[in-house]
This record gives C-alpha cells, sequence and structure tokens, in this order.
C-alpha cells in the first residue's frame, strides 16, 4: 500500500521546486521532508526525484503524483459522508495559456467558484505545450490546442481564441502604407510572445514570408499588448482584448482576411471526481460567450 504522506511530500517537493519551500508548504521541517522522499524510494527500489540541475519528478515520479492527485479529487466527493477526511475547500491544479486568462477565463470560472469554493492553482503554459503538463502529473486539466487526449483523460473543445493583426495608426502608415506584403512584413518589427510561440511564424506564412523577419520577444500578455499600443511593433491580438482599442482608434488592423483562430480543448483526468466534472461542464456550456465556433476552421493555416 501506498503511504500517502510520502506522496504528500512528493508533490509538495515538484509544486514548490525544492525541498525547502516544499517543507514551509507541509509545516514540516525540511530534513523531515527529505527522509520521507527517502524513505518513498527505498519502498519503491528507485527514485521519484531527480534533485539536478533542477528539482523534477521521474517517470515514475511523475505517475505517482498523477495518482495522488486523482485520489485527492475523488476524496472531495466524499466529504459529505466523511467530514474527517480533511477540508472542504478543494484546490485545482490547472494549465492554461495567458492570453485565456488575460481575457475570459476569470470572469467564466468566477460562477463556478463561488458555487464550489474551489480553489485554483493555476500554471501558465503555452497553448500548445500545456498537454505534457498533465502527461508529467503536474496538473489535472489544461487548455490546449490538441484535440486528442492521454491516456485517462477526456477532451472537450471549447471553441477559439481570434487573433487580429493590429498596430498603431503611426506604425501601419510608416510600414504598411502600401499593403500586407512579403516586403512589408519582412521589413515591419512584429512583437512575438516568446521563443516557443510560432503564432506570428504561422501570420506570415500565410502570407507568403517564410524566411525570417524581425521581431521583439515578450512573454507576457499584459507586455506584449503595451508594446504594440506604443507603437514598437505589430502583433497578433486576442480579439477579446483588442475591442476597446480598435473602437477608439488606438490600434488599427492591418487586414483581416488573415486572421488566425487558435482552437482550444479542454483535457481533464477521467477519474478526477465531480468538482471537474462540474467545472468541464461549466466550461462548456459558459464558453460561448467569449469563443469563436470552430465550424469551418481550417487546422493548417488557423483560418476560417
Amino acid at each position: 500500500m501506498l503511504d500517502y504522506k510520502l506522496l504528500e511530500a512528493l508533490g509538495a517537493v515538484v509544486d514548490q521546486v525544492g525541498f525547502e519551500r516544499g517543507a514551509q508548504a507541509l509545516g514540516l521541517t525540511q530534513s523531515a521532508v527529505s527522509q520521507r522522499i527517502k524513505l518513498l524510494e527505498a519502498r519503491l527500489g528507485q527514485p521519484v526525484l531527480v534533485r539536478a540541475p533542477r528539482i523534477a519528478p521521474t517517470p515514475l515520479g511523475r505517475r505517482l503524483l498523477n495518482h495522488v492527485q486523482q485520489v485527492r479529487l475523488l476524496e472531495h466527493d466524499l466529504l459529505d459522508h466523511v467530514p474527517s477526511l480533511g477540508d472542504r475547500e478543494q484546490r485545482l491544479r490547472i494549465a492554461l495559456n495567458a492570453d485565456s486568462l488575460a481575457t475570459w477565463w476569470s470572469e467564466a470560472v468566477a460562477p463556478f467558484h463561488q458555487q464550489q469554493s474551489v480553489l485554483f492553482d493555476l500554471v501558465i503554459e503555452d497553448q500548445e505545450s500545456s498537454l505534457k503538463r498533465m502527461r508529467d502529473g503536474e496538473v489535472a486539466a489544461c487548455l490546449c490546442t490538441t484535440p486528442r487526449s492521454i491516456q485517462g483523460a477526456r477532451a472537450r473543445p471549447l471553441g477559439g481564441m481570434r487573433y487580429r493583426p493590429l498596430a498603431t495608426p503611426e506604425f501601419a502608415a510608416r510600414y504598411f502604407a502600401n499593403g500586407v506584403d512579403r516586403i512589408s512584413l519582412s521589413e515591419a518589427p512584429a512583437v512575438v510572445f516568446g521563443p516557443d510561440d510560432r503564432l506570428q511564424h504561422r501570420y506570415v506564412a500565410n502570407l507568403g514570408v517564410t524566411s525570417p523577419f524581425p521581431h521583439h520577444l515578450c512573454p507576457s500578455s499584459e507586455g506584449f499588448y503595451l508594446m504594440i499600443h506604443a507603437g514598437l511593433g505589430y502583433g497578433l491580438v486576442p480579439d477579446l482584448q483588442a475591442r476597446p482599442a480598435l473602437e477608439s482608434g488606438a490600434l488599427v488592423e492591418l487586414e483581416s482576411e488573415s486572421d488566425i483562430v487558435v482552437p482550444l480543448y479542454w483535457h481533464y483526468w477521467r477519474q478526477g471526481g465531480n468538482i471537474l466534472e462540474a467545472l468541464t461542464d461549466h466550461l462548456t456550456r459558459c464558453t460561448e460567450k467569449w469563443l469563436t465556433d470552430l465550424k469551418g476552421f481550417d487546422n493548417t493555416t488557423g483560418i476560417l
């Protein structure tokens, strides 16, 4: 039988990326947490953590984290019958992309929080790679662009986020006075979210640009938007975030034929208990207000 105090120590060390902070989270000494991890590894006969260069779970450690996370969710379903199991408040660790957090996510889940008293532990991850967080046992659910679920999980389509190529009127007049084409796109500096973000690359490729193009890197949704608003470059801004600036004239759309739509799929553990199922149903119902219908969506170009 697994000792869940030992698994709790493993989860705390991984969540807090270190023994000292993991011990603080559990209200224990660092030595006590270290002993629990060593005892777990001795009982299993193999390591559950990689200590250097950075704390990370081994493949076995990831499977154990998956297991204990699902057990916690299932235990929550028993609280009405067995109150001694623990606190009625539940934490859900979820991976989602920064643009969803900056636009629709908070308003969408606020009613669910009020009804269920659930606490969210959010991990910000690019929508194209957040599924790895579930596979590694770090989160109970995630938003990503992949429709195919991993083993032990389910996936539901929520819709898509529309991105529009925007710039200030002055920037557009300077670089795109003769229209948006391969020459202007090769000269105008763009703003790219980060080194792993390929959205801007997909946009310019749709317009015939396959060579490198000048760009800033800004891994922050708010900072990304502010750089475009300040005239440092053009970039693909979520429609939900862009509307006020477009209405005021602070930003203009460079052209509307190549808007990019990024599909979003909600992935969650099958054995995640009633609270995870309830959140899934809630998101499925309410995201129609914010996300784009994906009928007619071309997955190769991201264009409807």
